[in-house]
């Protein structure tokens, strides 16, 4: 995660999840993301519920958005609607492609994943298998922006 940090552009976003991590070692990470984050000009957003001094929120967490801005994760439109009733700023929509973070699941394709949040006067981000040469043969089809895990990792 580190080097991934190191390498974002300025104005890019991250999303903190660390579901798995136990609660003192996630408040831990989260302080120091929060400090290269800040000196490094990106916008963090935290999923569960410490995300105290976060830019805002992830995820479906079932309170309303209090202030800063709302992500919300959608893999069909069902969801992507939910996000839109929760107020979110931002869906990820995913996986536009096959990933390793979604094992033995085929990707959307670029048209499928736009379709699950056009209309809905929300951002829509192509999350899942994309990297920056990817970006450029999707975003024809309306996407806002790109998010990756690997393509900043490897």
């Amino acid at each position: 995660m580190w080097p991934a940090l190191r390498r974002l552009p300025p104005g890019s976003g991250v999303v903190l999840r660390h579901y798995a991590t136990p609660e003192r070692e996630r408040r831990v990470m989260l302080r120091r993301v929060k400090r290269v984050a800040f000196a490094r000009g990106l916008v963090l957003v935290v999923a569960g519920a410490s995300s105290i001094g976060a830019d805002g929120v992830h995820g479906r967490a079932r309170t309303r958005k209090t202030s800063g801005i709302r992500t919300w994760p959608a893999h069909d439109r069902v969801e992507a609607l939910a996000g839109q009733r929760a107020g979110a700023d931002a869906l990820f929509v995913s996986p536009v492609h096959a990933t390793r973070s979604h094992a033995g699941t085929s990707g959307l394709g670029s048209a499928r994943a736009m379709r699950i949040g056009r209309g809905l006067g929300i951002p829509v981000i192509a999350l899942g298998g994309m990297d920056e040469s990817r970006w450029q043969r999707v975003r024809r089809f309306g996407f806002h922006g790109w998010a990756a895990i690997d393509a900043w990792i490897c």
